[in-house]
């Protein structure tokens, strides 16, 4: 059954413009690694590497991770979507399980959509230096690491309120500020949105790294609490 809601969702969003903005990160990205803001600084991919991660983690990730959100409780807010969903023989946990796992996914797209873009600049450019697989494959899955609680959060934000622009509205206002968050010791370790940028810019000298605090407490907890909560809310929700 939750292999079919999944599909459901899939299908749902495939006729929708969230395909079209799937696409838009990593094509800034990209854009971005082309011209190369690291010039001269050691490896050439992870010069290019590093120019796309100041495009897509420190804004454009968390804000997809709730326009996805909201995106797949879109169709179920309109014209009574919620009663004739749950009126068919379907677990609610299982349907709230499968529109955050495809959350999930479109965000992981994202991340592969920019690694896609990073092997076209190399390609462009003719870069010569070995490819940093490690490197570059753990940044990207820290990054989709650190938008789970957002994911989660704007996931139970979606399913509460019937306004699609509500929930990017205030994904948006919290996201804003990761430019000045980010970079402050005190608060960046603690802040959910700005853990997508911080897990992606993994590099002991600049001092940006996950720490088992922001792991346990921020990701792992984070994720877990607004997850049962949201699923606790959906369970019980009147439609």
């Amino acid at each position: 059954m939750l292999s079919k809601l999944i599909y459901t969702e899939w299908l749902k969003l495939k006729k929708s413009k969230v395909l079209q903005i799937l696409f838009i990160s990593p094509i800034l990205s990209t854009i971005a690694a082309y011209f190369n803001f690291f010039e001269n600084e050691g490896n050439e991919w992870m010069n290019s590497f590093l120019s796309m991660i100041m495009v897509q983690a420190i804004l454009f990730l968390p804000l997809l991770a709730g326009i996805f959100a909201a995106a797949v409780c879109r169709y179920e807010h309109a014209e009574g979507g919620w009663k004739q969903l749950l009126a068919l023989p379907v677990n609610r946990l299982q349907v709230y399980s499968a529109k955050l796992i495809t959350v999930c996914t479109f965000v992981a797209l994202t991340q592969i959509l920019m690694l896609a873009g990073l092997f076209l600049v190399g390609m462009l450019h003719g870069f010569n230096d070995p490819f940093p697989w490690k490197e570059v494959f753990l940044r990207l899955f820290m990054g989709w690491l650190g938008c789970l609680p957002i994911i989660s959060l704007q996931l139970w934000v979606s399913t509460a309120w019937s306004s699609f622009a509500a929930p990017v509205a205030l994904n948006v206002i919290l996201t804003l500020p990761n430019i000045l968050i980010a970079n402050s010791e005190t608060f960046g370790p603690w802040y959910p949105w700005a853990q997508p940028f911080l897990g992606m810019v993994m590099d002991q000298q600049s001092g940006f790294t996950f720490s088992i605090e922001t792991l346990v407490f921020v990701i792992i907890g984070g994720f877990l609490v607004f997850t049962v909560g949201g699923m606790v809310y959906f369970k019980q929700k009147a439609v």
